[in-house]
C-alpha cells in the first residue's frame, strides 16, 4: 500500500482571486506559498499546515456555489460538501469565530461533535468551511470506532484495508517507462524569472 503523508491541496476555483487572497490569507492568517498564472488564468496555493494546502484555481466566468449548509442531504450529481481544517484548541474555534464575525461573515455557533468541537461558515464564493479542534482524550486515528446502527457488510470488514478485493498488479511499471512529463510548475525550479 501507498504512505500517505497528509493532503497536499485540495483545488477549489474562483472567479474573484483578490477576493480569495483576502479571505484565506489575510482573514483566515493562511500564507499564500504559490502562484502561477497568466491572462485568463491563475492558480494560487495557501499554506494550511507544514504539509497540507488549498489551492484556487481562478477562472473567467466562476461564480459563486449556491449557497448549501454543510451536511443538508442533496440529490442528484454532487460530489462536494465541505471541507474541515483542523486547528490547535477549541480557543483558535472562538478565534476564529471572532475574527469572522469582527468581518460580517455569518460563522456558527460552536458544536460538539464528541470527538471534535466545529465552527461552519463559508468563504467568499460559498464553500462550506469546518474548523475542528480536537476533544482532548477522543482520537479516533489512534481507536476507530464504529457507530452505525446498520452497518454494511463491507463496513463490518473492520478499519483496516482489506486485500484481494482489487486485482494484484502483475506487471508494475518498468523503471525506464516512469517518465515525469513537464507542467507549468516546473517555473518554481528556474529561479526568479517568472516574476520578472
Amino acid at each position: 500500500m501507498p504512505r500517505y503523508t497528509g493532503i497536499n491541496h485540495l483545488a477549489m476555483a474562483t472567479g474573484d482571486m483578490d477576493a480569495a487572497i483576502r479571505f484565506w490569507r489575510d482573514l483566515l492568517g493562511m500564507r499564500l506559498v504559490a502562484g502561477l498564472g497568466h491572462p485568463g488564468y491563475r492558480h494560487y496555493f495557501f499554506e494550511i499546515s507544514g504539509h497540507d494546502m488549498i489551492a484556487f484555481f481562478e477562472w473567467p466566468n466562476v461564480l459563486p456555489l449556491a449557497e448549501k449548509d454543510h451536511g443538508v442531504p442533496v440529490t442528484g450529481p454532487y460530489a462536494f460538501d465541505h471541507v474541515s481544517f483542523e486547528v490547535e484548541s477549541d480557543d483558535d474555534l472562538w478565534e476564529l469565530k471572532d475574527r469572522l464575525e469582527a468581518a460580517e461573515i455569518w460563522a456558527s455557533e460552536v458544536i460538539d461533535h464528541g470527538f471534535i468541537h466545529s465552527m461552519y461558515t463559508f468563504d467568499p464564493n460559498n464553500i462550506p468551511i469546518e474548523f475542528s479542534a480536537p476533544v482532548p482524550g477522543v482520537n479516533l486515528r489512534e481507536t476507530p470506532d464504529m457507530r452505525d446502527s446498520h452497518p454494511s457488510d463491507i463496513t463490518l470488514e473492520g478499519p483496516e484495508p482489506q486485500t484481494g478485493k482489487w486485482p494484484e498488479v502483475t506487471t508494475p511499471t518498468p523503471g525506464k517507462n516512469k517518465q515525469i512529463y513537464p507542467g507549468e510548475g516546473t517555473i518554481f525550479r528556474q529561479g526568479n524569472e517568472g516574476n520578472e
